[in-house]
This record gives C-alpha cells, sequence and structure tokens, in this order.
C-alpha cells in the first residue's frame, strides 16, 4: 500500500490503483480504468468548517439537485450522494475536518456503476488529517 501524502491530508493508495496531481486537484483511479477519483481542497484561512456548512456548499457546488446523507470517510465528515450523467455514474461527497474541506468525486461509465464503490468507500476510509488542526 502507498500513502499519497499531500500537503493537507494523507490518503492510502492501494497496488491497484494510482494517483497523480493535476492543477488544483489530486486524481486517483484504478489501473483497470474502471473509474477515476478526483479530490480538490479548500483551506479556511480564518477557521474551521462545520459539516453543516459541508452540505450547504456540496448543495451549491454540485451538478444536480442531490439528496445528501451524512457519511464520515476517515478523519474527515460531510455529505455525500450519487447521480447518473448520460452514460455517466458520479458519487460526489463534501467532507471537512477542522480548517479542511474536501470536495471529491467519483465518476465511471454508467455500465460500471456500483463495481468500484467498496473499493472507492475502503480508499477514502484511510483519508486522514496531516498536522495539527488549525
Amino acid at each position: 500500500m502507498n500513502v499519497l501524502e499531500t500537503e493537507w491530508w494523507t490518503l492510502a493508495i492501494p497496488p491497484e490503483w494510482w494517483a497523480e496531481s493535476e492543477g488544483d486537484s489530486i486524481l486517483v483511479g484504478d489501473r483497470d480504468e474502471v473509474g477515476c477519483i478526483e479530490i480538490s481542497t479548500l483551506v479556511h484561512e480564518d477557521g474551521e468548517f462545520d459539516r453543516h456548512e459541508a452540505r450547504r456548499i456540496a448543495e451549491r457546488e454540485s451538478e444536480q439537485p442531490l439528496d445528501w446523507v451524512w457519511v464520515t470517510v476517515g478523519e474527515f465528515s460531510g455529505v455525500c450522494s450519487g447521480y447518473h450523467n448520460d452514460d455517466t455514474a458520479v458519487r460526489e461527497w463534501c467532507v471537512v475536518n477542522g480548517a479542511l474541506l474536501l470536495f471529491i468525486t467519483y465518476s465511471c461509465d454508467k455500465d460500471n456503476a456500483g463495481m468500484d464503490d467498496s473499493a472507492v468507500d475502503a480508499l477514502l476510509d484511510t483519508l486522514m488529517r496531516v498536522g495539527a488542526k488549525t
């Protein structure tokens, strides 16, 4: 298991997955090319986020009106939902820990929907905050 470490958080990456930085986002995908995770980080300069703020941001930023459910992934908590868009299945998370907010999107072909769900959930459960809370 490899560990992906950013300035703000870490994530354990199984050998059958890859990770790379693309602009302001981190991409994580499976080597079978079933799907891809995109993680964007927002840092609150003047305080901390709470999970209710995560829900408001998720509702505002999502491409679809969704039914959000409360979740915990690793050391982060917030909301998650999913939808189908044309030929794509999408799952979205907006989770927080202190001054960090992560907007996470997993997408795959609609035909592969659900195939990687347990692997994606297990991968996201390894999310840890780097350093002390600000």
